[in-house]
């Protein structure tokens, strides 16, 4: 390539075509203020933490005070000793529960307890409660005893008891019967349980004299008496309890009879049903 024909430069186009500048734009955009962050959620989730610890100290405040307040009720009610030993467990959540004023279920428990003639450890579910008056929804419980306070509920019956045993899920009842004008040992075992709130004795085995007898044998030596004793037995205990208790079940537990209850709504309210029944 000769110099004849040589290739101009490009121009410079800084040079040739400079870049205006408009006069104040620059330093606008230099000072306007940068857009603010937006606070409001971190406000809201302060407010939000904030309800559910109240909500949550609530709560345990209310489960502290609660049991308290119903061992009160529930003494002063029933008539217990102020010293009556009584736990009280309310189930859920129980602020909206205090807030309509009923409980949805509390159980209550203690280890020893006088319920009518019978002292037992006691076990109660009540549905429903009213915090300001009113009868119970629902509520049904049971009561431990022992063998004397077993034998004792049998204390009106014709069965010739001097002693009484466990032998789970069956009782023993020893006595004596006169045959003949001669004393012979006795021993009845029987299963409990429960009928139209009597309590029931259903014969499984008799030794008389140390002899086992069967149904027709027994009625044979021993006439009515025998009829009875290989009968099941329907023992009414309603007046030894509260007339708002009814008896729905009985076993035998190891060392204790276990009594099953249903229990009148109106019990906390009304004092008929806090005396004892009656036995027609």
């Amino acid at each position: 390539m000769n110099d004849d024909n040589r290739t101009e430069p490009y121009p410079d186009l800084s040079i040739e075509h400079p870049t205006l500048v408009i006069p104040g734009r620059a330093d606008a955009a230099a000072s306007a203020p940068q857009p603010k962050r937006k606070r409001w959620p971190w406000v809201v989730g302060g407010i939000v933490v904030v309800l559910i610890v109240l909500v949550v100290a609530a709560e345990l405040i209310a489960r502290a005070v609660l049991p308290g307040i119903v061992r009160g009720i529930v003494i002063d009610q029933l008539d217990l000793p102020a010293d009556q030993q009584l736990d009280v467990q309310a189930e859920g959540i129980l602020l909206p529960q205090l807030i309509s004023g009923t409980l949805t279920d509390l159980k209550l428990s203690t280890d020893s307890v006088t319920i009518g003639e019978i002292t037992g450890a006691v076990d109660v579910t009540a549905l429903g409660v009213p915090l300001r008056g009113g009868d119970l929804e629902s509520a049904s419980g049971t009561v431990r005893i022992d063998q004397d306070q077993f034998e004792a509920l049998l204390g009106d019956t014709d069965l010739p008891i001097d002693a009484l045993t466990f032998e789970a899920p069956d009782v023993t009842a020893s006595g004596s019967v006169d045959v003949l004008g001669f004393s012979l040992p006795l021993a009845l075992t029987a299963t409990p349980g429960a009928e139209g709130g009597e309590l029931t004795l259903t014969p499984v085995a008799l030794l008389i004299g140390g002899v086992e007898l069967n149904a027709d044998q027994v009625s044979d030596r021993l006439g009515d008496l025998g009829a009875r004793l290989t009968e099941t037995q329907h023992i009414c205990i309603a007046d030894q309890l509260p007339a708002g208790l009814t008896l729905t079940g009985l076993t035998i537990d190891g060392t204790a009879a276990v009594i099953d209850l249903s229990v009148a709504g109106g019990i906390v309210s009304d004092p008929t049903l806090q005396e004892n029944g009656v036995c027609e």
